[in-house]
């Protein structure tokens, strides 16, 4: 297993044992917390709504399954567009693709959710189209996929080229505006797993946490958070069903 553990031999801390009373005391005042951070949540979503946006060219190329789209083409008929620029190395094989971009993207499963609310999600690698495509399908990933390097510097401007982003767009008619866009841990937004394990009392298991001492950490630091025994984490399930991780299509 990745990571270390630093539990006393192979039982890990745990919380002090109370009964039921102490317990719910404890969860309450914690539950202020929370819904102070919800609250908080809430305002920041209501400025995030009150950015002012900038125009951004619609016709700016991306490539699709049948070759040159635009930008706008990836709206799909839709008012708004999420983007999720995904990582790449060219050139190298499944196993060195970005463990990080593959954990987030694995997560992302019904669009018919955002598609309900005139939103298409589609993934913009920063990568070529042909080997990347193969990833999506090796991934068995069913959202619309594209490659954005025809258009990368003009798409990230101002930002840095090979980090994973989240881009938000609006369309109004043939016009096209940028509305946000986050980076880094700002991605986890489609990230579920995280969330769910932040609801634990162990936590993501990982060192960087405020734990208290002797809890359980079973993974690493950055990379190797997101890696068993050197693939992505997701990567293993797709190995035993068989399915080929071929990049180069033969070549």
């Amino acid at each position: 297993m990745n990571g270390i553990s630093t539990g006393v031999g192979d039982a890990p801390g745990q919380p002090a044992i109370v009964d039921r009373d102490a317990f719910e005391a404890e969860r309450v005042a914690l539950l202020d917390r929370e819904k102070a951070h919800t609250r908080e949540g809430d305002a920041i979503a209501a400025a995030r709504r009150r950015l002012p946006m900038v125009e951004v060219d619609g016709r700016l190329e991306l490539t699709g399954p049948n070759g040159p789209v635009t930008l706008l083409d990836a709206f799909e008929g839709r008012r708004q567009l999420i983007a999720y620029y995904m990582m790449w190395s060219a050139g190298r094989s499944a196993t060195d693709q970005c463990e990080g971009c593959t954990w987030n993207n694995s997560q992302v499963e019904e669009l018919s959710y955002v598609h309900s609310r005139d939103i298409t999600y589609a993934v913009l690698c920063q990568g070529p189209y042909d080997e990347s495509s193969r990833y999506r399908d090796f991934m068995d990933w069913k959202m619309p996929w594209y490659s954005a390097l025809p258009s990368l510097d003009q798409l990230l401007v101002g930002r840095r080229n090979g980090m994973m982003h989240v881009v938000c767009y609006l369309r109004d008619g043939d016009r096209v505006f940028e509305t946000y866009w986050t980076a880094a841990r700002g991605v986890e937004a489609v990230d579920i797993n995280y969330r769910l394990m932040d609801l634990t009392v162990y936590g993501r298991q990982e060192p960087w946490e405020d734990s208290p001492p002797g809890w359980f950490r079973a993974w690493g630091e950055g990379d190797d958070s997101f890696r068993t025994n050197g693939r992505p984490i997701a990567h293993w399930s797709r190995i035993e069903a068989g399915r080929s991780d071929d990049l180069t299509g033969g070549r």
